[in-house]
């Protein structure tokens, strides 16, 4: 099997020509590596071609204030901020929960981690306080490294034995992050890194209430990314920007492992709230060379005036959700540039996609990438054109894949024997190329964020005057889908405006912001099986069909019709 840079170089060699990638690429041996000491710190801060060259670009669209570290800058800053955790009490195995937003401290931290041996648990800064307690307790987390704004929300959470890191100076409590650059600038792991130890954790939605933890190796993203890397096309010296929230898995594969493991520069246009034309600004005056973006991104960038700028990109992808292909089409007739979509999931790395110099059928996802070997199959398991997509494991193991869900005591499953079921369904035509048809089970995506139906109804049915309620997606032109609640009221509620604004009021202050119902529509029952199971896929028809004459519909509500709830917290998306 080839090492790691033999493996990474094949890849880059065969940038454009996918059956030469395929057919050469094998992953690399899985003996003890750390990423962050054996490939950043030797193979990109210590070369000659690299050291010197930007690895983190941090750019203010609205202000213009940047902040650059070169390669060696972030090998010798991540240096210290490991030195100083440990100081404070960080082990191997140690659970470091990361809730920071797009600022230096993110990337040092998760660099210092894998340096200590340590799993990071990474965190949105919009979770609520029940969503941070669950993180805490589930995740075992032993040290948190969290922004000024997030203190107080661990006030009322009991972080008993937990040390609390907080960027900026130190405030009661807490300890100061920027006292790591006092500590030394060299570093002395403490022992060699097994390829299967764990680095990972991610909270990702699913069918029951409360998220899955994903566990990843030092071995499943790291080096599983070599496959995102092919995907967005990415090369030494490129500058890449990918528009993503930090504690989501696709900030990890395209703000992170990817772009590093191609020796690019990550690009981060900061800015609340979003505006596609501050973006199309920042991306000419940065000289932008690759850029990966979710649909909702995209849909707001083709309102702007695409020929305006005058953009360096060569490379252009989408990653979420299925991409409108008029999307596509706006964007290639004013830039001569195709989006590619590309298709994942917390679970893996990057599975399916178009790739570079490859022809592109607007609506596919693509091929299966290099690594990866792709199954089809009906609900008996027998090939199909139509079907679940599953990772066959037999033989060589795809280094991307998850080491499994984890219960939240250490113990895995989920990823283990011949086959690994992905949970969503795609169309296979006669070229091998993927299309997504939707989830096998309920779960749907809004923004590039996994929305679970059963997350948001188990919230709804604590209200007292909602019976029984069904989540869907609702089309949406801007998020494609936004979760809409069918409801049925116990026998003493009206369904009129009060109750619907009192229902949101309830909701949104006990969900982030990204899972809020945006819809809400009152029903006298909901269609149910023979067997009393909600029959949802009858309500998503409904949504999707624009259908009014069925007996299911309602009164219907959406947090628009109450402009007070924008006065009370309500934000736009950014």
């Amino acid at each position: 099997m080839p090492s790691f840079r033999e493996a990474r170089d094949l890849l880059l060699a065969h940038r454009t020509d996918y059956e030469a990638a395929v057919q050469g690429f094998r992953w690399p041996d899985p003996v003890p590596f750390n990423w962050a000491l054996d490939w950043f710190d030797v193979d990109l801060a210590a070369a000659p071609e690299s050291r010197d060259r930007a690895a983190l670009w941090i750019v203010d669209a609205a202000g213009g204030h940047e902040t650059r570290f070169t390669f060696a800058e972030m090998s010798r800053r991540s240096n210290q901020v490991a030195n100083h955790l440990r100081g404070l009490g960080l082990r191997r195995g140690d659970h470091l929960l990361l809730l920071l937003g797009n600022v230096p401290a993110l990337w040092e931290t998760m660099l210092a981690a894998m340096k200590l041996g340590a799993v990071v648990i990474p965190a949105t800064t919009l979770l609520t306080g029940d969503e941070l307690a669950d993180r805490l307790e589930r995740g075992r987390a032993r040290m948190i490294v969290a922004g000024p704004e997030q203190v107080a929300r661990f006030a009322g959470l009991s972080t008993e034995g937990v040390t609390k890191v907080v960027t900026g100076p130190a405030v009661p409590g807490w300890h100061a992050y920027d006292a790591a650059f006092a500590a030394p600038e060299a570093f002395t792991p403490d022992g060699a890194t097994g390829a299967e130890d764990p680095l990972l954790l991610y909270f990702t939605s699913g069918t029951t209430a409360k998220p899955k933890l994903v566990r990843h190796s030092h071995r499943s993203y790291p080096v599983g990314a070599l496959s995102t890397m092919y995907w967005l096309g990415l090369q030494p010296g490129d500058v890449h920007c990918n528009v993503s929230s930090p504690g989501w898995a696709k900030h990890a594969w395209s703000s992170f492992f990817a772009p590093w493991n191609a020796g690019a520069t990550i690009f981060v246009a900061n800015q609340a709230p979003f505006s596609a034309r501050a973006l199309l600004g920042v991306l000419e005056r940065c000289g932008v060379t690759t850029l990966c973006a979710p649909p909702t991104v995209w849909r707001l960038v083709i309102q702007e005036d695409l020929a305006a700028p005058k953009l360096a990109l060569r490379e252009v992808c989408a990653a979420g959700e299925p991409l409108n292909p008029e999307v596509i089409e706006r964007v290639a007739e004013a830039w001569g540039l195709t989006i590619r979509d590309g298709y994942g999931q917390t679970e893996t790395t990057a599975l399916v996609a178009n790739t570079p110099g490859q022809a592109v059928e607007p609506g596919s996802m693509g091929r299966p990438l290099p690594g990866y070997r792709i199954r089809v199959l009906d609900h008996d398991g027998a090939p199909a054109s139509e079907g679940e997509v599953c990772l066959d494991l037999a033989g060589e193991r795809p280094a991307g894949l998850m080491q499994g869900y984890d219960d939240g005591t250490g113990r895995l499953s989920g990823a283990a024997g011949d086959l690994y079921r992905s949970g969503d369904v795609a169309f296979l035509d006669d070229l091998g190329r993927l299309t997504f048809v939707g989830r096998a089970d309920d779960v749907f995506k809004s923004s590039g964020y996994r929305i679970s139906p059963f997350e948001l109804e188990s919230v709804l049915i604590e209200h007292p005057a909602v019976a029984e309620a069904a989540v869907v997606p609702a089309p949406d032109a801007i998020r494609h889908t936004v979760p809409k609640a069918y409801v049925s009221l116990v026998g003493s509620a009206e369904p009129d405006a009060q109750t619907a604004l009192d229902i949101f009021r309830f909701t949104n202050g006990r969900l982030a912001s990204f899972k809020r119902l945006r819809g809400l529509e009152f029903v006298t029952e909901l269609p149910k099986t023979i067997s009393g199971k909600i029959r949802r896929v009858q309500l998503r028809r409904l949504e999707h069909e624009g259908r009014l004459d069925d007996p299911y519909r309602g009164q219907a509500f959406t947090q628009s019709d109450f402009p007070e709830l924008r006065h009370e917290g309500e934000r736009p998306r950014e």
